[in-house]
């Protein structure tokens, strides 16, 4: 592992590292926020996943999720949102290929060889965070934003007893229902729509729920709501009857002003649960 940048940041500190990752057979880049607190003893860490044409930095510089989590003494985890580099297997659109993970495991070529975000979130981040750093691995929450939202809630309700908490901005709530997602899933897992089931977080809310608290805030005038829809999670929270607040933002668009004028709810959220 390669250290890029380390800055002083709230108290603590706001690094950027890089690796060769297994997962995706390729060198790939995360930002990693520590609070003070982690100079004294491992943390809890809240997790945040990017959304399309992100990188780990997107959310890093614009979100202001670090002055909330020093607050709260939390760590925050921003890995990138899909493999890079030469060889890696791109797209001209903006919304397939490098940028646009999805937070799957390929199974189809070309993506198969490295398009595994799934892996790599799931289990290969995980390890070498807590190896490397100050990171308690029975404290997790995650959160995203738009595909990030949807990679949130899909591993939050696929890795039971993981993550105490589940949050999101925007997300792409139906993406086997939606032009944001039919298109990807099949690129990347195939024709058979089976498989894509365990990645739609209002099919996964149907099947298996969350065991814990769930916040989900959307903007009203958010200019992707039709791909995002909302509609499909609300109503299979109904009627699972699941502990949620699912938020319609009067105003507010897709863009980081949105995500950042919510960030200190969502921080405090994860807060609630992790130091509980």
């Amino acid at each position: 592992m390669q250290t890029i940048s380390e800055n002083k940041a709230f108290g603590g500190t706001q690094g950027v590292y890089s690796h060769t990752s297994t997962a995706c057979n390729c060198d790939m880049t995360f930002g990693l926020f520590l609070p003070a607190e982690a100079a004294d003893g491992p943390v809890p860490v809240l997790w945040y996943l990017s959304g399309l044409t992100c990188t780990h930095e997107n959310a890093m510089t614009k979100a202001g999720a670090q002055a909330w989590a020093a607050e709260q003494g939390i760590a925050l985890v921003f890995p990138d949102t899909s493999p890079r580099g030469e060889g890696v297997a791109d797209d001209e659109a903006y919304d397939l290929g490098q940028g646009a993970g999805f937070y799957v495991n390929a199974t189809q070529n070309p993506w198969a060889p490295h398009f595994r975000m799934w892996d790599y979130v799931a289990e290969e981040l995980p390890a070498l965070i807590a190896e490397h750093f100050g990171i308690d691995p029975e404290r997790q929450s995650i959160t995203g934003h738009s595909m990030g939202g949807h990679g949130a809630l899909t591993l939050a309700m696929n890795l039971p007893g993981r993550f105490r908490s589940v949050s999101a901005f925007a997300p792409i709530c139906n993406p086997t229902g939606a032009d944001w997602g039919r298109k990807q899933l099949t690129a990347y897992l195939g024709e058979d729509e089976a498989a894509w089931a365990r990645h739609d977080a209002s099919l996964m809310m149907a099947k298996t729920g969350f065991d814990g608290p769930i916040l989900i805030d959307t903007g009203a005038a958010d200019q992707f709501i039709d791909l995002l829809r909302p509609e499909t999670l609300a109503s299979a929270i109904a009627t699972r009857r699941q502990q949620a607040v699912m938020r319609l933002q009067p105003g507010y668009d897709h863009s980081y002003f949105f995500v950042s004028t919510f960030m200190e709810d969502h921080v405090t959220f994860h807060a609630d649960a992790l130091w509980a």
